[in-house]
């Protein structure tokens, strides 16, 4: 099964936080925490008994647009506390759907992030992909949905209260 490698990502954002690179890495990292943030997913669970990220750990997303549901398989490529979260996702039967990657970089007042996203799907499935998802641009959807998954991200660190502190 010939598996195109876009070199180019499909969609990316970039956001600045006022938050650690570790409090963002750890929310980022955590797929059942980050899914709050998305437009698309709506759920995710770690699966085979993983708790954490690692690479080579695996979770499942669940996804949706409107009334239209699917679920895809993830596996954790890059985990690096602070610096890079990145993942595999895979349709049913192990079809290759994309790579997201979140790199996070510090700054004087927190740190920068940005999501990327690159197309894994053959082109053979691309059909099947927009007849499930209803999406006929995914790129364009991407970008979207980035933007907003970003702007909840830093609005969720920077109105948190910091570790270690308590109110009263």
């Amino acid at each position: 099964m010939g598996i195109p490698r876009f070199p180019d990502p499909a969609a990316a954002g970039t956001v600045d936080i006022r938050a650690t690179p570790a409090e963002t890495y750890r929310v980022i990292s955590d797929p059942p925490t980050m899914i709050r943030f998305a437009e698309e997913a709506h759920r995710a669970r770690w699966l085979g008994g993983a708790e954490a990220p690692a690479v080579g750990a695996r979770f499942r997303g669940y996804n949706r647009n409107g009334l239209r549901r699917w679920s895809t398989t993830c596996r954790v490529t890059d985990a690096d506390p602070g610096r890079r979260f990145a993942y595999e996702v895979a349709a049913a039967l192990g079809i290759p759907i994309s790579r997201w990657q979140y790199d996070i970089e510090p700054t004087a007042d927190g740190c920068t992030v940005t999501e990327t996203t690159w197309l894994r799907v053959p082109l053979w499935f691309v059909p099947v992909a927009i007849l499930v998802t209803g999406v006929r641009d995914r790129a364009g959807t991407n970008n979207a949905n980035i933007t907003t998954t970003l702007h909840r991200l830093k609005a969720h660190l920077e109105t948190a209260p910091a570790p270690g502190l308590s109110s009263g």
